[in-house]
């Protein structure tokens, strides 16, 4: 090949490269697969925190920043992802390690995903939260609807909600009402937002609880498991190592919570 010819093939193949790897201002990649994490504060992330009304700051392997993970930030910019994870965002609460970077850097391991992809986590979940506070048009929901539209317009085209990740129903076991009418306010949430968002058929992963603030923990379970809503998958979070406070899930049981949301994912892309 001439020196002209072949110059001009690898600036060719620059250019596609900068096109299949696109960056953000600022320097960031830009994230492809966008993931919405929403609930109560187990989805928020208590591992780590339970004990002396601080964060431990241990950081697991599995939660490590990775420049393939972002986050993004209570300001709608997206930034290199971080624990914990919901800074910013949980709002009034003692954070520590939850189950949205484990989650990422398993689905990033997956040859099920194509090469090069970049996970964008958008955190939204807010502690002691029953599900009645996230139905339509509550401050929780139109958050989460804003936040998620900011996540897509953020990535210049590049990016596409792949789920959402839903973990929440300990408060709503406090009263037997709020356990009995759980099923039918997870469908109208569900329902609510694929339409606010203008994706009819936008896959949700739901967490089964494995504690509750109440006694109504079995209710909510049942409701749970009778959620009808197409594209939904069920993710158990029973027998999960907790943590002394005897509700929150400990550092270890949101990793493995992580890489279980991961495998629930990756079984819809085949």
């Amino acid at each position: 090949m001439e020196p002209a010819a072949s110059a001009t093939m690898l600036l060719l193949l620059a250019l596609l490269l900068s096109v299949a790897a696109p960056t953000a201002l600022g320097g960031e990649r830009t994230p492809t697969l966008l993931f919405i994490l929403a609930g109560q504060s187990n989805m928020g992330g208590r591992g780590g925190a339970t004990v002396g009304g601080r964060w431990d700051r241990y950081v697991p392997p599995e939660c490590a920043p990775s420049p393939r993970t972002l986050r993004l930030s209570p300001a709608l910019q997206w930034e290199e992802a971080r624990e914990p994870l919901h800074a910013g965002v949980d709002v009034g609460n003692v954070i520590g390690i939850g189950p949205g970077m484990p989650f990422a850097h398993a689905v990033l391991r997956s040859s099920s995903v194509p090469r090069g992809s970049v996970v964008g986590l958008v955190p939204c979940a807010q502690g002691g939260t029953p599900i009645a506070s996230w139905s339509r048009g509550t401050e929780l929901y139109n958050r989460m609807v804003t936040r998620a539209r900011a996540a897509v317009a953020g990535t210049g085209g590049h990016g596409k909600l792949a789920a959402i990740l839903w973990f929440q129903g300990e408060t709503d076991t406090i009263r037997r009402e709020d356990a009995l009418a759980y099923a039918g306010r997870m469908e109208a949430m569900v329902r609510d937002v694929r339409q606010d968002l203008g994706m009819p058929n936008l896959l949700v992963i739901q967490v089964g609880i494995a504690t509750g603030q109440g006694r109504f923990v079995d209710l909510v379970r049942k409701a749970q498991t009778a959620v009808r809503v197409p594209n939904l998958r069920y993710v158990d979070a029973k027998g999960l190592p907790i943590a002394n406070d005897n509700t929150h899930l400990t550092t270890q049981a949101e990793v493995r919570l992580g890489t279980m949301l991961a495998h629930a994912y990756i079984a819809t892309l085949h």
